[in-house]
């Protein structure tokens, strides 16, 4: 059992975030590395990225969206209450070393992700630009923490509520013009975002990483669920992942697996509803 140390809705009740007591966990975790969790003992297992950790204190930060019928139980939970399994840390850590100028671009929650990430690059002694973006203001998550660890931050919305109007793609492009010793991009959001970050950084000849959440199930890579298309390999982002060369990486049919069980994860919140 897991006790929730401290809960805060961070956008709207729809954006939750979780400090979790893990010492073992808290004590291995590395940046890009996430978690299987069961909130009870009939719940199914999903995928958290781990978006921060205090090895001293044991605690790692998880923070979600409710999408679902387990993530919408999860916001129900309080501080103090106890989830059922936690397992981790899995995947790859992301490879973090001293490079020069690099990117962060994170979109909704996965700028909780990235948080985690460009923390490392900047603790490596990087030069790190943060480009975080939201459908709306009141959806901005991590503004504060970012532009701690940032040297410069831009933040976008697409309804022009806050910040820059428009898509992440927009400054990330005049960032790629105006910089020629941008060495990494990085990104990680919603998969078309990803895919036209990748569109538009092959363009430039800008390596690129991505952090992919396909479908995921045991997260050890025994059931398949989590693979990918990479470079017209098939991979599985809870073992060889969950970073990737975004310019090898098959965005299309990532997007189609991912979309297999929409109807049935609304079908699912409907019937706990009535």
């Amino acid at each position: 059992m897991f006790q929730i140390s401290r809960k805060q809705e961070l956008a709207k009740g729809t954006i939750v975030r979780f400090d979790i007591v893990a010492p073992k966990i808290a004590k291995k975790a590395q940046a890009g590395q996430f978690i299987i969790l069961r909130v009870n003992e009939t719940g199914e297992r999903i995928p958290m990225t781990i978006a921060d950790k205090d090895e001293f204190a044991g605690i790692i930060t998880i923070i979600f969206q409710v999408v679902g019928k387990t993530t919408a139980l999860m916001r129900s939970l309080k501080e103090g209450d106890f989830i059922r399994d936690v397992a981790g840390p899995l995947g790859r850590p992301a490879e973090v070393e001293k490079i020069g100028t690099v990117v962060m671009v994170g979109g909704g929650t996965g700028v909780a992700i990235l948080h985690h990430v460009a923390k490392s690059f900047k603790e490596a002694g990087n030069f790190v630009i943060s480009i975080i973006g939201a459908r709306e203001k009141e959806l901005v998550i991590l503004e504060r923490e970012m532009d701690l660890l940032s040297d410069e931050l831009v933040v976008t919305t697409d309804d022009g509520s806050y910040g820059v109007r428009g898509f992440v793609t927009q400054p990330l492009e005049k960032y790629l013009q105006e910089r020629k010793e941008i060495k990494l991009v990085y990104a990680i959001g919603p998969i078309v975002m990803m895919k036209n970050v990748c569109a538009l950084t092959k363009k430039f000849d800008v390596p690129t990483i991505v952090s992919l959440n396909p479908i995921m199930i045991d997260g050890t890579g025994m059931c398949g669920g989590c693979r990918v298309n990479i470079n017209n390999k098939v991979q599985f982002a809870c073992v060889d992942g969950p970073d990737f060369d975004g310019h090898q990486v098959d965005f299309n049919e990532l997007m189609n697996r991912n979309s297999i069980y929409l109807k049935d994860e609304k079908d699912c919140m409907l019937f706990s509803i009535h």
